[in-house]
C-alpha cells in the first residue's frame, strides 16, 4: 500500500514539474515576463554604449540619396561677323569665298541690287516736235558748238544731248559754254541699277583674318554686320 501511494506521488510530481516546464519558461515560448505596456528593465551592462547610439542615430542621414548637382552649362560661343564688297562680278565672289572658307566659321554669298551713277548728263530739254529739235542742233552748230545728237526715241524724245560726263566739274563747263551761246542746258545725273556681289564672313571671336593678303580686287571694302 505504502509503495503504491509512493508510486502515485512520483507520477504526480512529474505530471507538475513538466507542466512547470512547458508553461513557465516565458523566455522559451518568447512572452514577456512584464505585463503588457510596461517597459522591460535593463541592466546597465545591456545598453548600447553612446557611440553606438549615434551612430545608429545617423545612419538614416547617411544613408540618405544625395541630390546631384546640376551640370554647369558651357559658356556660349561668341563670334564676329563682316561682310566684305562690293565685289565687280559674280567669279571674283566666289574666287574670295573659296580662298576665305577655310578661315571661317561659315560665308554666305548674297548678291543685291545697287543704284551706281553713269555720270553727268547735260542736254537742251526737249522741243515740241522732231522737226523743232533738228533745227535746234542746226543753230548750236552754226556757233561753233558741237557734239550735240538729237534723241528720236526713249524716255525723253525731241531733246538735244550734249555729252554725259564723269566729273560733274566737266559737266558744268560744258553748260557754260552752251549758255554763253544762248541756250538754256541743263545737267543731272544719270544712274543704272547693277548688281552688286557680297560675302559674309562669321569669324571666331578674337580671330584674325587679313583678307586683304588673301584677294587682291579693287574697290572691295569690309563693314562688321550681324551674324547668320
Amino acid at each position: 500500500m505504502f509503495l503504491r501511494l509512493l508510486f502515485v506521488l512520483l507520477i504526480a510530481l512529474n505530471i507538475a514539474v513538466g507542466a512547470w516546464l512547458l508553461l513557465g519558461q516565458d523566455d522559451v515560448h518568447g512572452r514577456s515576463v512584464a505585463d503588457p505596456g510596461v517597459p522591460v528593465l535593463q541592466l546597465l551592462s545591456e545598453q548600447p554604449s553612446p557611440a553606438a547610439t549615434v551612430a545608429r542615430a545617423a545612419l538614416p542621414a547617411a544613408a540618405s540619396v544625395p541630390v546631384p548637382e546640376a551640370p554647369t552649362p558651357a559658356a556660349a560661343a561668341s563670334y564676329s561677323c563682316m561682310s566684305l564688297g562690293p565685289f565687280p562680278t559674280e567669279q571674283a565672289l566666289t574666287d574670295a569665298r573659296s580662298r576665305l572658307a577655310a578661315r571661317s566659321v561659315r560665308t554666305r554669298s548674297r548678291q543685291e541690287q545697287a543704284t551706281r551713277s553713269r555720270g553727268w548728263w547735260v542736254y537742251l530739254p526737249a522741243t515740241a516736235s522732231h522737226a523743232q529739235a533738228v533745227e535746234q542742233a542746226r543753230q548750236l552748230g552754226a556757233r561753233h558748238i558741237t557734239d550735240v545728237v538729237v534723241v528720236s526715241s526713249g524716255e525723253q524724245p525731241n531733246t538735244i544731248s550734249l555729252g554725259l560726263f564723269k566729273d560733274p566739274d566737266n559737266a558744268r563747263k560744258r553748260r557754260d559754254e552752251v549758255a554763253a551761246a544762248g541756250f538754256h542746258p541743263q545737267i543731272t545725273e544719270r544712274a543704272e541699277r547693277v548688281p552688286e556681289y557680297w560675302l559674309d564672313l562669321v569669324l571666331a571671336d578674337g580671330a584674325s583674318l587679313d583678307w586683304r593678303k588673301q584677294i587682291a580686287v579693287a574697290g572691295v571694302g569690309s563693314h562688321s554686320t550681324g551674324c547668320f
